[in-house]
């Protein structure tokens, strides 16, 4: 039992919100449920330091009620903090009742209750869930990793993700994003396609085409998805129309009349599009705000990689408006070079994603001369196995052999599907 809780609304699509009537309905509200009052406030922000929004609080003489809007996502975060004997219950339905008869097309979801002051340990959670119950085989190796991962950032370690296979797809996003917002992802790593695929499912999610029954289809039945326009990614299939060639014409200007890396001539066009899921699930979107660095090596061999040749063919566009992977090695180098601190290496599948960045450690010791530190964490996700000679089976132990890993560096290995494996990893560190 616990001697006070919480209960929440997450509340989306809440655009044109008014702070200062926020506050009044969460007064009526207090009023209403039978709580003391002792102070309310609303801050309201122009966007000049803060992101444009408000907060609006209401204290009361056993806890209080926020509120907390970003005006541009459209996102309203509502909190009923009470410990005496007042139901938080009592606030939030008030305020949830009023909200739904003035905004009709907020979506408002209701958090369950959480206790506070807990007579027992709190074991809740996907941290309490892993550590409660995760204890063998790969289940257990996750554990391991976790529990290391979460050491290494609280000690001052820093984190680069990278990102092989079809992660965007599977909409890593979802998870990703608010690990790197979190501040607990200093750089990423990806391919060409998850570059690429994070933004057509921002744009097209609702045209993807999800096929349930993937493992039994004919290739008369892939023909037919081709024929409908549809790019399979096993069980998902990416809108030729409505994602691909719709990026093209937005990024063939940018193409045109400036020279950049893949990811910042993508991320020029960011603001150009129409965002069918929130942006908070866009690891992308959420890289850029942050501003850690991205590298994407090997980006020819993706989809807007092949367009990009194509029109240089045509002669439309300069072949050197794109910067090479030897420029993202060179700014990788700086990047590692010029970090006070020890930084990790979370590698998800393998292939040019993990092996390209791990490479800077003895470019730098081995070519450059440079006294420069190893890799201070590893941990690598993958379904491969070592005996095919694959890099994305390769025990952490054979990178010793290169000079990108001490005998001393805490490594792991979690030899599972990543696309259940680094959500729970996330929302470990998370929580």
């Amino acid at each position: 039992m616990g001697l006070g809780s919480h209960i929440m609304l997450d509340c989306t699509e809440a655009r044109g919100l008014d702070g200062r009537w926020m506050l009044s309905l969460m007064e009526r509200a207090v009023d209403e449920s039978g709580a003391r009052r002792v102070h309310s406030h609303c801050e309201v922000f122009d966007g000049s330091v803060s992101p444009p929004g408000f907060a609006s609080v209401v204290l009361l003489d056993e806890s209080h009620v926020s509120a907390h809007c970003y005006s541009e996502t459209g996102q309203l975060a509502i909190d009923a903090f009470t410990c005496g004997e007042t139901d938080p219950a009592r606030i939030v339905e008030a305020i949830e009742k009023e909200l739904n008869l003035k905004y009709p097309q907020m979506n408002i979801n209701r958090r369950k209750r959480v206790e506070r002051f807990l007579d027992e340990p709190v074991t809740g959670g996907v941290r309490g869930f892993v550590d409660r119950h995760f204890h063998h085989f790969n289940a257990g190796a996750l554990k391991e990793c976790a529990q290391s991962l979460d050491k290494f950032l609280s000690s001052g370690g820093r984190l680069m993700v990278t990102l092989a296979g079809a992660m965007s797809t599977a909409e890593i996003g979802r998870s990703l994003a608010p690990l790197i917002r979190s501040g607990k992802v200093h750089a990423v790593t990806c391919t060409g396609a998850n570059l690429e695929e994070d933004v057509f499912n921002l744009i097209a999610h609702s045209h993807y085409k999800k096929v349930p029954n993937w493992r039994n289809l004919s290739k008369d039945d892939d023909q037919e998805l081709h024929s409908q326009g549809f790019n399979r990614v096993t069980d998902t299939c990416i809108p030729e129309e409505r994602a691909i060639r719709l990026i093209e014409k937005k990024i063939l200007n940018q193409w045109k009349n400036n020279i950049a890396f893949p990811h910042e001539h993508l991320m020029a066009i960011l603001d150009e599009i129409d965002a069918e899921i929130p942006t908070t699930d866009s690891w992308l979107i959420a890289a850029r705000d942050a501003g850690i660095p991205i590298y994407v090596p090997g980006w020819e061999d993706s989809t807007l990689g092949n367009i990009f040749t194509a029109h240089c063919i045509k002669g439309e566009v300069d072949s050197n408006s794109v910067k090479t992977g030897i420029d993202y090695m060179m700014h990788l180098a700086d990047w590692y070079r010029n970090s006070s601190h020890p930084i990790g290496f979370l590698q998800i599948g393998g292939g040019i994603a993990g092996d390209f960045p791990i490479c800077v450690v003895p470019m730098l010791r081995q070519d450059m001369g440079e006294d420069s530190p190893l890799w201070g964490w590893f941990a690598q996700i993958s379904e491969s196995t070592t005996s095919y000679g694959g890099y994305s089976g390769a025990p952490p132990s054979e990178k010793i052999t290169w000079g990108k890993l001490a005998p001393s560096t805490p490594m792991h290995v979690i030899e599972s599907d990543a696309t259940i494996v680094a959500p729970i990893l996330f929302s470990y560190i998370l929580n």
